[in-house]
């Protein structure tokens, strides 16, 4: 179904739930009528619910047609399999809302979807059977390869809808008014896939820090009547100011007006690695994850390497050579670019990339050193930069322009999953203290700021995801973040 046919079902389905929302981004107090007074989040919900139905429904149809099943006969096939769906889906929690990974990419949700189906199928299987159909294997077997893509391509869809739309998203209420909390409203801003929408926040320092600025809807008392008065779907806790006291009465006022709460950890910059909650006497401990850096698991990681590099080479091989052709038509100059990197243990070597900027485009870096985007002194980025081409534009917004770097893979020098690989300037402004732990892995074509806001992330941002990303690291986490890697450069955000 096309986008545009979704987005009209999206506003039937919405018809007389519209809210109101302040388009004021001056703090103050605010009225009911400044927020949203019906939440849409539910809605959402039973939309998936719907697209899920009719991928199942499609999906017993073709099995129905497979065994050549008559229309009375189909039809009670394709109902037995879709009441199967609605039951097993709530046992195994596919609607669950408060799974913020899994909006933001799919891949937590995507076991569960396909347990979901491999326990449906079996009633349908067994229905046929019990029709006396000889083909019920195949008939299974077919309704099964249908309706499990396309109910994962269903919510892929609905996923990029929230994506677009504000008011499909859950109404987030944000309780501090610190760097803390004005850095997560500028993420949720720019991070629209988790689908979060901040709309006010409550604290007794009505001064929230920062460009991102959004009504203050009281002091933390206060925190109750906004509840009762308005829709809010979220409360993310972000380093108050307020009393322990006050904060635990927070908490729980927020629980039992039955919406979702989050927390903002302290030392929050650490905690991927996190490995459970262990509760002593009392007292809650995080338990952290020791580094699993063994031969073993570098065996494993190096193996993923070659083999996914070479077969993505070997398929990909028509295109990149189309692309170097089009480089060299384009402009003047090599049609690899080649850059010192510094790698695994401050190894140096030579990334390679596709050229997208003209050949002189380090002689003129300082004639532009004024618009560079990244004020910190370290890195070098700045939007609709001059001196890249117009190809090089397009091999950029989709990280085209990295595929080369998959010789480097496969070099042993680079892997596909890893801290970013930083030019040596870069990398001596980073060498020192807990910044140098990010060495400990070979550096990935993609990594845990690909999938964070790619151009867009800070430098400390960056440094703090390599960091926990090496601290957690685990072959699960590498494949999680390939999965969440294709729809971030698909979207083309960040880039530049």
């Amino acid at each position: 179904m096309a986008t545009s046919q979704m987005d009209s079902i999206m506003e039937s389905a919405l018809a007389g739930e519209r809210g109101t929302r302040s388009a004021s981004d001056v703090l103050g107090p605010a009225s009911p009528a400044d927020l949203v007074t019906r939440s849409r989040w539910p809605v959402l919900r039973r939309l998936m619910a719907l697209g899920d139905s009719l991928a199942v429904l499609l999906g017993a149809l073709v099995g129905a047609a497979v065994a050549g099943l008559d229309t009375a006969e189909a039809g009670m096939c394709a109902a037995v399999l879709i009441a199967a769906w609605a039951i097993a889906g709530w046992l195994f929690g596919i609607y669950a809302g408060d799974d913020l990974r899994a909006w933001a990419t799919g891949v937590p949700v995507t076991p569960r979807l396909l347990i979901t189906a491999l326990t449906v199928i079996w009633p349908y299987y067994a229905l046929l059977k019990g029709l006396g159909e000889a083909s019920a294997d195949l008939a299974a077997f077919s309704a099964l390869v249908v309706g499990t893509p396309l109910v994962i391509a269903g919510r892929t869809m609905a996923r990029g809808i929230v994506h677009r739309r504000p008011e499909l998203r859950q109404s987030v209420l944000i309780v501090g008014s610190g760097v803390i909390a004005s850095q997560l409203v500028t993420k949720l801003r720019s991070q629209t896939q988790y689908g979060l929408d901040p709309v006010g926040f409550v604290d007794d320092d009505p001064h929230l820090l920062g460009e991102e600025s959004i009504p203050h809807l009281g002091r933390l008392a206060d925190l109750p009547a906004v509840l009762r008065r308005d829709s809010i779907d979220r409360v993310i806790f972000a380093f108050s100011r307020a009393g322990h006291g006050d904060l635990l009465r927070s908490i729980r006022a927020s629980r039992d007006a039955k919406v979702a709460v989050d927390i903002v950890p302290r030392l929050f910059e650490f905690l991927d690695g996190v490995q459970g909650l262990v509760n002593v006497g009392g007292l809650p401990l995080l338990s952290m994850t020791v580094p699993r850096l063994s031969r073993r698991s570098q065996g494993a990681k190096r193996a993923l390497d070659a083999v996914t590099a070479a077969g993505v080479l070997l398929v990909l091989s028509p295109i990149l050579l189309t692309i170097a052709l089009l480089i060299k038509l384009e402009s003047p100059g090599p049609v690899l670019f080649k850059q010192r990197r510094v790698g695994r243990n401050g190894e140096r070597f030579e990334v390679f990339k596709f050229r997208s900027m003209y050949q002189d485009a380090e002689e003129r870096k300082a004639e532009f050193a004024d618009l560079n985007n990244v004020g910190d002194g370290v890195m070098f980025k700045i939007h609709q930069d001059p001196r890249v081409t117009g190809l090089g534009q397009i091999l950029r917004r989709y990280s085209i322009d990295e595929l080369p770097q998959l010789l480097n893979v496969l070099r042993g020098e680079m892997s596909l999953v890893g801290p970013r690989p930083l030019i040596e300037r870069e990398a001596d402004a980073l060498a020192e203290d807990w910044h140098a732990r990010r060495l400990d892995l070979r550096p990935g074509l993609t990594g845990p700021w690909q999938v964070s806001g790619r151009s867009d992330t800070t430098v400390e941002e960056m440094v703090r995801f390599d960091y926990t990303y090496v601290a957690g690291w685990s072959l699960a986490r590498d494949v999680e973040i390939l999965c969440a890697t294709v729809p971030a450069v698909l979207s083309g955000r960040g880039a530049y």
